[in-house]
C-alpha cells in the first residue's frame, strides 16, 4: 500500500528551483557594484571560475542555486535603492539624460588590460591592444596616492559609473612571492603529512595537481583587468562526437622518422626538449565566444580555429609535414598556431617551403599572447628554483600542475571550472609548432633531423651541441639516448 504520509513529506519538502535572471545580466550586477568573481566566490565558497561559468550561461543547482539567487537578488535590491538617490543634477524627468548627456563626445582611449598604455580596441568590454606589436611590455602596476576630485565643469557632466574605468580601478599588485609561496607551502604541508616520505608526498601533490594549478591561476589572475571567460557557448566541431571520441579539430601532432640514414656514420642523440606545455602556455588565445566567419582572410589580431586546405608538402625525405601524420585529403580543422605556422613558411623567409594554407571558414575572436604569461611565469620560477636546490617533489609537483592544467581544459571530469576545448588545442598545437621549429632550426643548421616526436623528442645525427643548450631549464635540452644509426629499434 502506498504511504501516503511519505508521499506528503515528500511534497512538502520540495521546492521550486530559485529563479535566475539571464546570464548577462548576472554579470552586470556583479560589476554594477565594483564586485570580482574572486570576491563573490569566496562568499558563495566555490572557485572565481565557476563564477565565470555562472556569468556565461551554466546555471547552479541544488543549495548554490539558492546562494547565487540570493545573492543576484540582493544585489538587484541595492542598486534599486541606489538608483532612488537624487538624480544627476543635468538629468531630466526620471533621471533621463538631457541633450547635453547625448552630444557627449565618445570616451577617450582608455588603459590597455595588458600594457596600460592608451587603447581603442575592446574584447569582452574590456579596452586593449589586439596586436602585440602595439603592445607594450606588460608591468605590474604601481599603486599611486589618491588625488583629490578635479572639480567637473558645468558644460560637461560627469562621466556615468559604467565608463570603463572600473576594470582598471580594480587592478592591484600582489606581493611578489605570493604565487611561489602557493606552491612552497603546498609541497611543504605534503611533506608534513607524509612525515618526510619524499614519495608518498609527491603522489599527494601530483593527485592535486588540477585544482592546486585552478588555485595558482585565480591568485595570478587577482587584479587582472579582464576575467577568464570559462565556459563561453562552442560550435558543433570543438564537441566530441561520443563519450570516448574526439571533436573535429586536427592538432597536427608530429610522428615523422626519417628513412634514409644519416649521410655520415655516427651516433644519434635523442633529445628531450624541457617544458614544453609550459612554454606552449604563451601562445594567442581567444579570450571572448568564438565568432563564425567565412572566406580566405586572417587577421592577426584574432585567434581561433580555422578551416583550411592544407598545401602540399614535398620536404617529407628530411622533415616533418608541418600538419603532422594526416593521410586523409581535404580540408581540415586547425588551430591558430598550425595556421600561423603554415603562413610563416610559405613566405620567402623560408624558402618558401610551401603554398599558403586556404582559409575556407573561420571560429575566432580577439586574441593576446598574455592570458596565461603570470601563470606560467609562476610555474617556471617555481620550477627553475627546484632544479638549483635539487628539490625533485617541487618540480614533478610543478610539471604536473602545468601538464594535467593543459590535458584538462577540454570536456574533462577532473576539471570542471574551466571549460575551454579551443583553448586546450590551441597550446597543444602550440607546444608541436615549437617543436617543428626546433627540427627546422637543426636542419638549417647543418644537422641530420632523424625523429620528431609528440611535443617534446628530437632526434639529431650531428654536433647538435652548435645548436642547442644542455641543460634543464625551459630553453634548454636534455639528452634522453644515445644509439647507433644502425639500431632498428628506434624507427
Amino acid at each position: 500500500m502506498t504511504d501516503f504520509n511519505a508521499i506528503d513529506a515528500l511534497l512538502a519538502d520540495a521546492r521550486t528551483p530559485a529563479d535566475l535572471p539571464p546570464a548577462e545580466q548576472r554579470r552586470a550586477l556583479r560589476q554594477a557594484l565594483h564586485l570580482t568573481r574572486t570576491q563573490v566566490a569566496h562568499a558563495l565558497g566555490v572557485s572565481p571560475s565557476t563564477i565565470g561559468g555562472w556569468e556565461t550561461g551554466r546555471d547552479p543547482s541544488g543549495e548554490l542555486r539558492e546562494k547565487y539567487a540570493y545573492f543576484l537578488n540582493g544585489a538587484q535590491e541595492k542598486l534599486r535603492t541606489q538608483h532612488d538617490t537624487p538624480a544627476h543634477p543635468h538629468a531630466g524627468p526620471a533621471g533621463e539624460p538631457t541633450a547635453a548627456d547625448e552630444t557627449e563626445p565618445p570616451p577617450a582611449p582608455q588603459p590597455c588590460v595588458l600594457c596600460g598604455a592608451p587603447a581603442t580596441d575592446e574584447v569582452e568590454g574590456y579596452p586593449q591592444h589586439l596586436h602585440p606589436d602595439d603592445c607594450t611590455h606588460p608591468t605590474p602596476a604601481t599603486p599611486q596616492p589618491a588625488a583629490p576630485p578635479e572639480p567637473t565643469p558645468a558644460a560637461a557632466p560627469a562621466r556615468a559609473p559604467e565608463n570603463r574605468q572600473e576594470p582598471a580601478r580594480r587592478r592591484s599588485p600582489q606581493p611578489p612571492a605570493r604565487t611561489h609561496d602557493l606552491i612552497t607551502r603546498a609541497v611543504q604541508d605534503a611533506l608534513d603529512t607524509h612525515a618526510g616520505d619524499l614519495t608518498a608526498a609527491t603522489a599527494e601533490l601530483q593527485r592535486r595537481a588540477i585544482p592546486d594549478a585552478m588555485a595558482l591561476l585565480d591568485a595570478t589572475r587577482i587584479g587582472a583587468r579582464y576575467d577568464i571567460v570559462g565556459h563561453p557557448p562552442l560550435p558543433d566541431i570543438l564537441r566530441k562526437k561520443s563519450a570516448h571520441g574526439a571533436d573535429e579539430v586536427w592538432e597536427a601532432r608530429p610522428h615523422w622518422t626519417r628513412l634514409a640514414p644519416p649521410p655520415t656514420p655516427g651516433d644519434i642523440t635523442a633529445l628531450d626538449i624541457n617544458g614544453a606545455y609550459l612554454s606552449a602556455l604563451k601562445t594567442h588565445l581567444p579570450l571572448g565566444a568564438l565568432e563564425y566567419s567565412t572566406g580566405n582572410v586572417h587577421s592577426r589580431r584574432r585567434a581561433g580555429i580555422h578551416l583550411i586546405t592544407p598545401p602540399e608538402w614535398d620536404h617529407h625525405p628530411y622533415l616533418p609535414n608541418p600538419l603532422g601524420n594526416r593521410e586523409e585529403p581535404g580540408p581540415v580543422w586547425v588551430t591558430e598556431p598550425t595556421l600561423r605556422l603554415l603562413q610563416r613558411l610559405a613566405t620567402d623567409q623560408y624558402g618558401p617551403l610551401c603554398d599558403p594554407p586556404v582559409i575556407h571558414e573561420s571560429f575566432t575572436s580577439g586574441a593576446t599572447e598574455q592570458l596565461f604569461e603570470k601563470f606560467r611565469q609562476a610555474l617556471r620560477d617555481a620550477r627553475e628554483k627546484a632544479i638549483t636546490e635539487e628539490d625533485e617533489v617541487t618540480l614533478e609537483y610543478v610539471k604536473s600542475m602545468y601538464s594535467k592544467f593543459v590535458s584538462t581544459m577540454g570536456e574533462s571530469n577532473y576539471n570542471r571550472a574551466l571549460y575551454r576545448p579551443d583553448w586546450m588545442h590551441i597550446i597543444r598545437s602550440q607546444a608541436f609548432v615549437n617543436l617543428w621549429l626546433k627540427a627546422h632550426k637543426a636542419h638549417t643548421a647543418g644537422l641530420t633531423v632523424m625523429r620528431v616526436m609528440g611535443t617534446d623528442e628530437l632526434h639529431i645525427a650531428g654536433n647538435w651541441r652548435q645548436v642547442f643548450t644542455e641543460g634543464r631549464g625551459v630553453s634548454q635540452v636534455k639528452v634522453k639516448d644515445v644509439y647507433a644509426a644502425t639500431d632498428t629499434s628506434h624507427r
